[in-house]
């Protein structure tokens, strides 16, 4: 029967929480581990080692036969592939993997796994160019992740200062092979990027063989690297050494001293750059100077300018001209108008009523009580009684008909 649940009133002894362990781990059965040797104390029948997971920091504890690491030739870094079952000792508490079988995973292996991760890494587009980061031209500061006290530190220090003597940088020193690598890499490269001033890191390490560049081949430092806000250069090994870092970094250096030489500019090139670009200003500055010198002298020699007055007195000249001429057209019309007004009015007056008036006529207009009633044309028009106004060249009289008269060629009238 099993125990009941533990409570506070009624807790499991540790014997019954070992014993239930103890249980559980041996339904787990034999298994098959991998990972990277990081202690190794080989007695003369038994062997205790740890192995470590490359990419995180988790560790377990193997016993095995001393034989078997004698024949195998392991050494602190190898990479092994262990069979066992996994042990618990409920005296102590502690879990440990027995191990019946020990691998090396061989150079061929490891390469095959290397081929492996990077088609999945490109198949994922960490090897996209149009992923990568231009670094500035002139970082403010450079973090530079590498071994302590490498010639991979000294090539890049040395080459960088030459080129730029002014160059800082941030060295965080680091393993750069074995179990421990990439844990302390990735953690420097945690510590650079969120440092604002660093403009650009560098992952620097000089030549080793296949096992000794595996750190920089780890897809957890990989995808590291590939989500880094800040540009990262990778200069690992030699010029043959492509590790997969190479290809998820934003700039890939053959070597260290290649990553020297490509962070910074070249104070003497610059300082020659700008010189020539002084050069060339000041060139570029006097041609336009001349060109514009020639065009006001061709513009100071144009009679407009050599002469400014002349034509505006010739204008001048023209003006009064035009001015006299309309002066004299106005005065002959006006002329040819006033003779013509003067013989149409002399035609007028001839034709005129005063004319008429002036030569001893009148006109006789009949009046009456309304007003004036018209002129009088005849004799009958006029009995007797009727007020008549007579207009003479000089005014008018008033006057009445008294009775009719004849005149001597029998011509009847009236007489006022």
């Amino acid at each position: 029967m099993s125990e009941a649940k533990s409570t506070p009133e009624n807790p499991w002894p540790v014997r019954t929480v070992a014993r239930k362990l103890l249980d559980w781990i041996n339904r787990l059965g034999d298994v098959w581990v991998e990972g990277q040797v990081t202690q190794l104390n080989a007695r003369s029948s038994t062997a205790f080692l740890t192995l470590r997971d490359p990419s995180v920091d988790m560790s377990m504890s193997i016993t095995c036969n001393a034989s078997m690491i004698r024949e195998l030739q392991l050494t602190e870094g190898s990479r092994v592939i262990a069979h066992g079952k996994i042990s618990f000792y409920p005296n102590r508490g502690t879990l440990s993997l027995r191990a019946d079988d020990i691998r090396a995973v061989g150079i061929g292996e490891l390469l095959a796994r290397m081929e492996r991760l990077r088609k999945l890494l490109h198949a994922e587009g960490l090897f996209d160019p149009r992923r990568k980061r231009r670094p500035p031209f002139l970082p403010n500061k450079i973090g530079l992740i590498t071994g302590r006290a490498s010639a991979a530190e000294r090539d890049v220090l040395t080459n960088a200062r030459n080129r730029w003597p002014g160059a800082h940088f941030r060295v965080i020193n680091v393993a750069v092979q074995g179990p421990t690598a990439v844990t302390q890499v990735m953690t420097a490269l945690s510590t650079l990027e969120r440092d604002p001033e660093c403009d650009v890191i560098i992952i620097a390490r000089g030549g080793g063989s296949v096992e000794d560049l595996l750190p920089f081949s780890d897809e957890a430092l990989c995808r590291a690297v590939s989500s880094c806000r800040t540009p990262v250069m990778s200069a690992i090994g030699h010029e043959p050494d492509t590790p997969l870092l190479d290809h998820v970094a934003d700039v890939r250096c053959s070597t260290p001293t290649d990553a020297g030489k490509r962070v910074v500019p070249d104070v003497a090139e610059e300082s020659e750059r700008v010189r020539q670009m002084r050069d060339r200003g000041r060139r570029a500055l006097h041609g336009w100077v001349d060109r514009e010198r020639k065009l006001l002298d061709s513009l100071r020699s144009r009679p407009v300018l050599s002469d400014p007055y002349g034509p505006l007195e010739r204008r001048s000249e023209e003006v009064r001209r035009f001015r006299e001429q309309g002066r004299r057209a106005v005065t002959q019309r006006l002329d040819r108008e006033d003779v013509h007004l003067s013989g149409t009015k002399a035609r007028l007056t001839t034709l005129g009523p005063a004319a008429t008036l002036a030569r001893g006529y009148a006109v006789v207009q009949l009046v009456t009580p309304d007003g004036l009633d018209g002129v009088l044309r005849s004799v009958s028009d006029a009995p007797s009684g009727t007020q008549l106004r007579v207009r003479v060249v000089d005014g008018a009289v008033r006057a009445a008909v008294v009775g009719p008269e004849t005149d001597g060629e029998g011509g009847g009238t009236d007489d006022a």
